[in-house]
């Protein structure tokens, strides 16, 4: 049987590269599609010595460093990858690999992140923080995104079965494709360090400076807890932002290697979180190191962090997107951490290992298949 994996694309390291690393542990013999393979030597060593095929995009003029300028011409480019030879196609998607055309004789199974954020629920926020909000390139943009997430909608039906991310993934999928979809949550990798009992002093938290992260909110919570000291861990295009409202008891570190990264963790006294995420790995891999997490009460993180109404807490959830808020929330952790133990973050965080996500997406994939093979396309 020949499988294909069709990926978004490949520039940084984050939770959906995390995922693809376990779908080729699943399938190592899987070809790989992308728009672009922009990757480092580091983190392209880590999906191993294939070749991965890409897309138009790839070699436009200034694509290596603003391939996303040419989202308009992304479902073109998707749609124009060949994978008609495969009897298996995964889409691993949170924007337009879901769109790849598939026959009637092959069976696609969409592992999604998200439908698009930019197309769908966080369209004002995206278009306020890149300065598109208002005026005629702002009505301009907002047309282009209709035509893009009616584009989504369509293309979603090319898709035979849904896999969801998380529970607030599978409401977005149901609320925006009208399609049903399975639960498999996304494997989070233990920690590269041997952990041991430390000092725990410093907040910390890792993320890629992107809008919708709200790292800026973290940091300037931190001007309200002056005699705290916050680590600040990643890099991207909101990095300038979020260095501007940073006090001087924030260190912003950059990016660091995945040992360092989980050394920083495994030290910190809590982990901060403000993002609406869809699922949320960093803050499992913060438990897995032994770290609570102090993270928004909405989206992922209610499946994932088990607050102080828990038997077994893990973390503290605040309420809303706001410095006030998250301060208040660092200031109920700090009044309440006697009740979350290293071990009940580390044994929350296993429930969601590499092994597990193997099996059920294997299993997940075994049983369609044998559907496929016995009754033929579903839709």
């Amino acid at each position: 049987m020949r499988i294909a994996i069709v990926h978004d694309w490949l520039d940084t390291w984050g939770g959906a590269e995390q995922a693809l690393v376990e779908l080729l542990a699943c399938y190592p013999d899987a070809d790989v599609y992308a728009l672009v393979d922009y990757m480092g030597p580091e983190d392209r060593e880590r999906l191993g010595p294939r070749s991965i095929r890409t897309s138009f995009i790839q070699d436009l003029p200034f694509a290596r460093k603003a391939f996303r300028r040419y989202l308009p011409l992304f479902p073109r480019a998707i749609e124009r990858f060949d994978v008609s030879a495969y009897d298996l196609v995964i889409s691993s998607s949170h924007a337009v690999a879901k769109g790849v055309r598939t026959t009637p004789l092959q069976l696609h199974i969409c592992y999604c992140y998200t439908p698009m954020r930019y197309a769908w629920d966080l369209q004002d926020q995206y278009l306020s923080h890149v300065g598109l909000d208002r005026g005629v390139k702002g009505r301009l943009v907002r047309r282009s995104l209709a035509r893009l997430r009616e584009w989504d909608r369509v293309a979603s039906g090319r898709v035979d079965c849904f896999v969801a991310i998380s529970h607030a993934i599978a409401n977005r999928i149901q609320r925006c494709y009208g399609r049903e979809s399975t639960v498999i949550y996304p494997p989070v990798t233990a920690p590269s360090i041997t952990l041991h009992d430390a000092a725990r002093s410093t907040y910390v938290t890792v993320s890629r400076f992107v809008p919708y992260k709200r790292i800026d909110l973290i940091v300037e919570a931190f001007r309200l807890l002056p005699d705290r000291e916050l680590v600040v861990i990643g890099d991207g295009p909101e990095r300038a932002r979020v260095q501007a409202v940073a006090g001087p008891n924030v260190r912003l570190l950059g990016r660091l290697p995945d040992a360092l990264r989980d050394e920083r963790l495994a030290t910190a006294r809590a982990f901060l979180f403000a993002a609406e995420e869809d699922f949320g790995i960093a803050p499992l891999e913060a438990q897995a190191c032994g770290t609570p997490v102090i993270a928004l009460g909405r989206g992922g993180a209610l499946e994932t962090i088990r607050g102080l109404d828990d038997a077994t807490p893990t973390g503290v959830l605040f309420s809303e997107q706001t410095p006030e808020a998250i301060a208040a929330g660092v200031r109920e952790f700090e009044a309440n951490d006697h009740r979350i133990t290293e071990r009940a973050c580390r044994d929350n965080a296993a429930r969601f290992s590499a092994e597990r996500f193997r099996r059920e997406f294997g299993a997940f994939v075994a049983a369609h298949q044998a559907a496929f093979a016995n009754h033929g396309r579903a839709r």
